[in-house]
Formats: C-alpha cells, sequence, structure tokens
C-alpha cells in the first residue's frame, strides 16, 4: 500500500514539473525542451535544500520501478528555469544537485536498472543544458565528479549492448562541454583536456570489439541503425577535437593495425571467411570515424597542425579504397562501401571547393604518399571511384544509389567542379560507351535477373549526367541528339517490338528504364532551349510509344508509375521553362498528350472494380493521385490557352476534366484523407479548378457537387496544412463567386443575366443545401477558437464571404457559442464577435476581407 501511494504521489510530482506552464511546446515528445517555466510563487520549495535531497534519498531508498520515478522528477528539476534564482541561490541549487550526482555515482548498484539508469543518463545531460560550464566548475566537488562521470561514461560506452538509446544523452553531456570550453573565463580547471580523448577512446574501441561479437552471435549489428549511427558520430565528433592529436595518434594505429591484418588474411592460403568479414566490419567503423573526424572541422578552432592530421587519416582511406578496388569483381563489402562513400562526401564539403585555400595542409601529406596534390586530383580520384562502383557493383542497390546521389550532388556544386564535370565526360567517353552503358553499366541492364525496383537508380544517374552536359551544351543541337542516342536507339527497338507479335516482358522492361531515364534527363533540363530539344526529341513519335504502353499494361504498376510520373515531371513548367514561342502550338500539344494519357489512364483503371484494401493504393490510388499531380502542374503552368478548345471544337480540355471527375468519385473520403499523396495532389488541384475554373465547377451534377465539398469540409480540419490550405482557398474562391453572383443579381440588367447562368446554378444548388456551407462556417469557428490553429491566415479568408452569405445562421451561432462558454468567459467571447465584425460593411467583400 505504501508503495503504491508513493508512486501517486511521485506521478503527481512528476505531472506539477511536466506541465507546460507557458504553452509553448506545440509537440509534447520532443526532449529538446529542456527548460522548465516554474512559476515564480513556488520559488520558497525550489530554494529549500531539502527539496532535492528528499528526491535523491526516494531513488536510494525505493525500489527500482518508483526510484525511476524519483530520478523523473529529478531531471525536471534540474531543468529549471534560471530567472528562479538570483546568481548565489543558483549557484548554490547547482552544488546540491551535483551533490545527488556523486552520491549516486559512489552507490551505483541502482543503476542496473536500466529504467534508472536511462533516467540518470537524461538527468546528466540536463545538467549541462540548464548551467554553464564556468558555473559547473566553481562547484566545490567538480574534479572529483567529473572524474566519476568520466569513468560511468566509458563503462556505460564499453557495454554497447546495454541500454543503446540511453548513450545520447551521454553523449551530450560531452559534446556540450567541449563546445562550452572556448568560451570559459573561469581560472577553475575544467579538466576535460584529460577525460574527453579518454571518452573518444572508449567510443571507438568498442564499436571495433563489438563487431566479431555481432558476427559469431548473429546479433544486430548497430551499423544497420545509420541514423542512430550518425548522429552519435556528429556529437563523438565535437568531442573527439578536443586534445585532437590524441584522437588522430589512436585513429593512425588502430587503422594500420587493421589494414595491415586485412591484407595478411587476404594474401593468406586458408582465406577464412568470418574473420574476413570481421576485419572488414571493423575497417567500416574506422571509415566512419575518419570520415566523421574530417567532416567536424572547424574554420575558426582549426590549425595547420590539424589540417595536416587530417591528411595523415585520408591518405588511409584512400588507400583503402585502391585496395578494396583491386579485389574487384570477385568480392565486395557493402559497409565498407557505404563507409567510404560517407568519408568521401565528408572530405568533399570539407576540403574541395572555392571556401578553402589550395594551399591547405590536408594535402601536404596526401601528396606524399599518394601524388594527390590539390582538390583538383581529389576529384579525379572522386571521378575513378564512382565509375567502378556504377561498373562492378551494379547489383547492390544501397551501394549504387549512394553512389549516385554522390555524383549527384558533384554535379550540383558546379561552378566549384568544373573541372570534375571535364573529367567525367571524358571518363565515359560520352559517345562509346553510353552508347553501350548496359554493358559497362550492369545497373542501366535490363535482364530478368534484375527486379524492378533495381531500374529506379537511372532516374538519379540520368539528372547528374544531364546537369554536367548542360555544362558547356549551349544550344548545341548535334551534341544532344548525340547525348541521346543510346535512347533513341532503344526507343527505336521498342517500337519494332510493338509492331511485329512482340515479347511483352522485354518491352516492358525496356519501357520502364527509358521512362526512368527520360525523367532523369527531363528533371535536370530547367532552361527554355534545353527543355525546347528534348520536346522536339520526344514528340511525337516516342509520346505515341508510352502512350501505347499506358493502355496495354495499365494493371502494372510498375510500368505506368515510371510513366505516369514522366508525364508529370514533363508538365512542370520550373524557372518557365516551358515558355514557347508565341508562334509555337507545343503547350497545347504538350498539354492533349497529357490529356490522353490520363483519360486512358482514368477509363482502365475504373475497370479493375473493387480492389481489396491492400491492393487499392498500388493498383488505383498511387496513379490516379500522379495524374493529379500532372493535372495540377498543367492547369498552373501558365503555358496553355484553355479558352482554345472550346474555341476550336477541341474536346481534350473537357476529356481530362470529366477523367478527373470519373476517378474523383470512385474514391471514398476516407481514402481521400488517409492516403497522404493522394490528398496532397487533390487539394491543390481543386484549388486551382476553383481559381480558374469556376465554370466547370458550376456545371457539375449536384451529386458530384456535394462529393467536392464535403471533402473540402473534411479536409478543412486535415493534420497536413497543405491540405487544410488548399480546402481554405477553394472555399474561399467558391464563396466569392457566389457572392459576386449575388451582387449581380441586384442589377437585373439583361447582359448580366447572360453571363450568370453558370452562377444561377450553383447559387440554386446552394439554396437548396444550405447546411452545406453552413457546417463549413462552423467547423472554421470553432478551429480558431478552440484548436491549435497552425494557418490562420488561410482559415481567415474564406470566413468573411461565409458569414455575409448566411447572416442568420452567423447570429445563431454566436449565440450557440457564447452560452456553451462558462459565466466568466461570455463576455469576453461576446467581446471577441463584436470586435471581429466591427467596421465591416455588409456587402462589399473584398474591401471587408483584410479588415
Amino acid at each position: 500500500q505504501q508503495q503504491s501511494l508513493a508512486m501517486q504521489l511521485l506521478k503527481l510530482v512528476l505531472n506539477c514539473l511536466n506541465f507546460d506552464f507557458i504553452g509553448n511546446s506545440a509537440d509534447e515528445s520532443a526532449d529538446d525542451l529542456c527548460t522548465v517555466q516554474i512559476p515564480t510563487n513556488w520559488r520558497t520549495i525550489f530554494l529549500e535544500p531539502e527539496t532535492l535531497d528528499l528526491f535523491f534519498d526516494l531513488y536510494h531508498s525505493l525500489p527500482p520501478m518508483l526510484s525511476q520515478l524519483a530520478l523523473s522528477c529529478l531531471v525536471q528539476f534540474a531543468s529549471t528555469r534560471r530567472s528562479l534564482f538570483s546568481n548565489p541561490e543558483r549557484a548554490k541549487y547547482l552544488g546540491n544537485l551535483i551533490k545527488g550526482v556523486k552520491q549516486i555515482l559512489e552507490n551505483p548498484q541502482g543503476l542496473s536498472d536500466p529504467g534508472n539508469y536511462h533516467e540518470f543518463c537524461r538527468f546528466l545531460a540536463r545538467l549541462k543544458t540548464n548551467y554553464q560550464l564556468g558555473e559547473l566548475v566553481m562547484v566545490k566537488d567538480y574534479p572529483e565528479v567529473i572524474q566519476l562521470i568520466a569513468n560511468f561514461t566509458i563503462t556505460s560506452l564499453q557495454h554497447w549492448e546495454f541500454a543503446p538509446n540511453s548513450v545520447h544523452y551521454l553523449l551530450t553531456l560531452w559534446q556540450r562541454m567541449v563546445a562550452s570550453v572556448p568560451f570559459v573565463k573561469t581560472a577553475e580547471p575544467h579538466l576535460l583536456d584529460t577525460y574527453a580523448p579518454e571518452i573518444t577512446k572508449a567510443y571507438i574501441t568498442s564499436r571495433l570489439e563489438c563487431v566479431p561479437v555481432v558476427i559469431r552471435d548473429g546479433l544486430e549489428d548497430p551499423l544497420d541503425d545509420t541514423a542512430t549511427v550518425f548522429q552519435q558520430l556528429e556529437q563523438l565528433c565535437t568531442v573527439s577535437r578536443c586534445e585532437y592529436e590524441k584522437t588522430c595518434t589512436l585513429l593512425v594505429q588502430l587503422f594500420d593495425q587493421n589494414a595491415q591484418n586485412y591484407q595478411k588474411l587476404l594474401h593468406s592460403s586458408s582465406r577464412n571467411p568470418l574473420e574476413i568479414t570481421v576485419q572488414e566490419g571493423r575497417l567500416a567503423w574506422l571509415v566512419y570515424f575518419v570520415g566523421t573526424f574530417v567532416g567536424g572541422r572547424l574554420t575558426y578552432t582549426s590549425t595547420d597542425e590539424h589540417d595536416a592530421m587530417d591528411g595523415e587519416l585520408s591518405c588511409r582511406v584512400f588507400q583503402l579504397i585502391s585496395l578494396m578496388d583491386a579485389q574487384l569483381p570477385q568480392s565486395s563489402n557493402e559497409k565498407v562501401e557505404l563507409a567510404i562513400l560517407w568519408f568521401l562526401d565528408q572530405f568533399r564539403k570539407t576540403y574541395v571547393g572555392d571556401q578553402l585555400q589550395h594551399t591547405s595542409k590536408v594535402y601536404a601529406r596526401m601528396s606524399e604518399v599518394l601524388g594527390i596534390t590539390d582538390d583538383n586530383h581529389v576529384l579525379e580520384t572522386f571521378m575513378t571511384k564512382i565509375v567502378t562502383n556504377l561498373k562492378y557493383r551494379g547489383r547492390c542497390e544501397p551501394v549504387i544509389s549512394r553512389t549516385l546521389q554522390f555524383l549527384n550532388d558533384l554535379s550540383v556544386g558546379y561552378p566549384f567542379y568544373s573541372l570534375c564535370v571535364v573529367n567525367f565526360v571524358e571518363h565515359l567517353t560520352f559517345h562509346t560507351l553510353m552508347f553501350q552503358q548496359s554493358k559497362h553499366f550492369p545497373f542501366l541492364g535490363i535482364s530478368d535477373n534484375y527486379s524492378l525496383s533495381d531500374l529506379r537508380c537511372r532516374t538519379v544517374f540520368y539528372t547528374a549526367l544531364t546537369r554536367l552536359l548542360m555544362v558547356d551544351l549551349g544550344e548545341d543541337e548535334d551534341e544532344f541528339e548525340n547525348f541521346m542516342l543510346p535512347l533513341t536507339v532503344s526507343f527505336e527497338s521498342v517500337t519494332q517490338i510493338f509492331n511485329s507479335s512482340f515479347e511483352q516482358e522485354e518491352a516492358k522492361r525496356m519501357l520502364i528504364g527509358l521512362a526512368r531515364d527520360l525523367r532523369g534527363i527531363a528533371f535536370a533540363l530547367n532552361t527554355k532551349t534545353s527543355y525546347t530539344m528534348l520536346f522536339d526529341w520526344i514528340y511525337p513519335a516516342y509520346i505515341s510509344v508510352l502512350q501505347r504502353a499506358i493502355e496495354l499494361w495499365y494493371r502494372e504498376p510498375a510500368c505506368t508509375t515510371p510513366i505516369l510520373k514522366l508525364m508529370a515531371e514533363f508538365m512542370q513548367n520550373r524557372s518557365q521553362r516551358l515558355n514557347f514561342d508565341v508562334s509555337s502550338p507545343n503547350g497545347i500539344l504538350l498539354f492533349r498528350e497529357a490529356s490522353k494519357m490520363i483519360c486512358t489512364y482514368g477509363n482502365q483503371i475504373l475497370s479493375l472494380g473493387t480492389l481489396s484494401k491492400d491492393q487499392v493504393y498500388p493498383l488505383k490510388l498511387k496513379g490516379i493521385s500522379i495524374c493529379y499531380s500532372a493535372l495540377k502542374s498543367a492547369l498552373c503552368g501558365n503555358y496553355v490557352s484553355f479558352g482554345v478548345f472550346k474555341l476550336y471544337g477541341d474536346n481534350h480540355f473537357d476529356n481530362v476534366l470529366q477523367a478527373f471527375v470519373k476517378m474523383l468519385l470512385s474514391v471514398s473520403h476516407s481514402d481521400l484523407l488517409q492516403y497522404r499523396k493522394l490528398s496532397q495532389s487533390y487539394y491543390p488541384l481543386l484549388e486551382c479548378l476553383t481559381q480558374d475554373h469556376m465554370s466547370f465547377i458550376t456545371s457539375l451534377e449536384p451529386r458530384v457537387l456535394i462529393y467536392i465539398l464535403t471533402s473540402i469540409s473534411e479536409g478543412l480540419t486535415a493534420v497536413d496544412t497543405i491540405v487544410s490550405s488548399s480546402c481554405c482557398a477553394s472555399l474561399d474562391y467558391i464563396v466569392t463567386y457566389l457572392f459576386k453572383h449575388l451582387a449581380k443579381e441586384g442589377k437585373k440588367t439583361l447582359r448580366c443575366r447572360e453571363i450568370s447562368q453558370d452562377g444561377q446554378r450553383l447559387l440554386h444548388f446552394m439554396q437548396q443545401n444550405p447546411e452545406i456551407l453552413q457546417q463549413m462556417m462552423s467547423i472554421l469557428m470553432n478551429t480558431i477558437i478552440f484548436e491549435d490553429c497552425r494557418n490562420q491566415w488561410s482559415v481567415s479568408r474564406p470566413l468573411l464571404g461565409l458569414i455575409l452569405l448566411n447572416e442568420k445562421y452567423f447570429s445563431e451561432l454566436r449565440a450557440t457559442l457564447i452560452t456553451s462558454q462558462p459565466d466568466n468567459k461570455r463576455e469576453v467571447l461576446d467581446h471577441c464577435f463584436r470586435n471581429l465584425m466591427e467596421g465591416v460593411e455588409q456587402n462589399l467583400l473584398v474591401k471587408n476581407r483584410d479588415r
């Protein structure tokens, strides 16, 4: 009974300390809000030393389940806002906290419980978050306590499998301590130069020692959880820069030792595969460490000696690259390759490009050992590595996609990397090698032993390649034709296959690859001239091939998705690249092709009938969402005059809008909001339609209008701000249209009556279904008054129109909302409503909206 009472009391205290006193925390799960805004009238409780002592005593005397709660309370005590105390009071309070830490570490039995251990690590991290290093070193017991904390951290790192999620907090403590060193003004020694290298060493050696255990016992490899590894390495990087010489000496020694062992194993006659895997695992960790430390160079604290040490470390990784590549194509280790790519990327960010003096000492040692004298030479090494990976590691998807990402980053970095462009173009020797790419680069192959998802890498490859081509291309159409030659040949082959009694599987694979390649190329072509070259190349011959593929294989998303995404990319008017000449019909021709494709796909996909829950997204909704994105890009791209279609009796525009409606009615409202990609393409498209094509909206049948208005109503409260903002905008356009029409109704001239037939239809519909707009007004009002409304400006736009169209309902809603409040708040809410409508003229919408 006592334990039960103690537990409820501790939970009550914890809830009081966790309370969001000033209402600033939107996300309570984040651990970053490390300051507790304790009210000033609680000050006396916090000033009594007995308060803290009580909780430390509770920790020592209660069983683990309860002592963990006592520690959680102490975490919040350690996070009390600084302004609650005067300087002497704060120093005394901190002294009591440190005294408690010392007691816990001197009697560490309780920390063997994972819950206690985790809360204690959080407690240590909060100490540094809320107190400056200058304050900590002034505490009487600081030297003993910092030694105890260092020993505790080292032991924790050595037992890497125990409570791995708590290590983050220990590293946070040391990272923040070391980062504060340059700003400490006190004469007291901080002792971090003694302990920081020990922490770094413990982390490095413990990770190397875990490799054989993981492999031998088949445990979960920490390296597989890259997000955690990168987060910890980033923290360690700051700690390692304290007494950097010691860290580098240790790493050099470990690297040499492991690389020599690895070479011996490779050349030994027995070649034990298990030992080789262990050694490769260790080398992967070491490469990650080097990459992290090189990437952590800070301009304002770096010295020439540090740069020389980075050169010393980098030499070893570049040598390892040669050693690993020499074994190809027989053997390759994915983890080492991913680590090497991480290192190359960190080295690129730190030591390659205009931001660094070319005289950097990092190249001193590298030129002696490897002949790499400056960043141009490094770029050549990068390029060699990229080509090697693309040639020999085509079957390893993670390595290929990371390699292509690296190539992509380099291609974005022009003009710093202009030399790499020239080199890469030479490396590929475009005209010969590109022509037989799949022979050289297996990941571009389409044979049956590749899964279709392997072809995804091609988009990134072609984006990077096209960027590099664009550097020197200008308006050289011959050069562009040469570049497109392999794709031309492939398209011609597909056309021939289609015209004969054809082998479906081969044609399908070729087309999927081609669609991915072309999407990469289209993504990189952001100028009017280059985009026009691509359009002239693909239209009309090859677009018809893509249309045929959609007709044939609409049941197979692996084939339709890349083609639809390619069309969506073509419709994007990024950087005004679709700005065709006045005399050119290309904008309209492109829209017609998109319309055909969307209509074909839409009609075919609806013939599939009812699909099961697990099939409905991949087989249908994903394709619909891509079609909606493409249509939205076309409607908002500003390169098609849609009035032309009606003028010349061309039905492509009407057809695509009808296809939009048919597809929409086949989707349930719950699916619209449940699938994020679908809602993020449907709602912005609806916003476009209500903004520029209200005549289409007013021509819809009542059931379709009800469907659309209901979807807006449900989307108003969506968590996703893209969705809720688009709903508000769509509603605003509809309400404004109705309001303007009502204003015209007042002026009964003949011309107005003819113009307003569309408006009358919508007005008549709204008069028959008044509850639709009333419900939306109610939702918006409730959102503004009672919820955490993140997009107030968007929500405010349709509100005035709704109020002016439904004045009677607004009065009722206002009365209901006021009476629902407690007596003491009714006056306040009534005052707010009066302020809202103050000075608003009843019949003017546009002028009053901002008010």
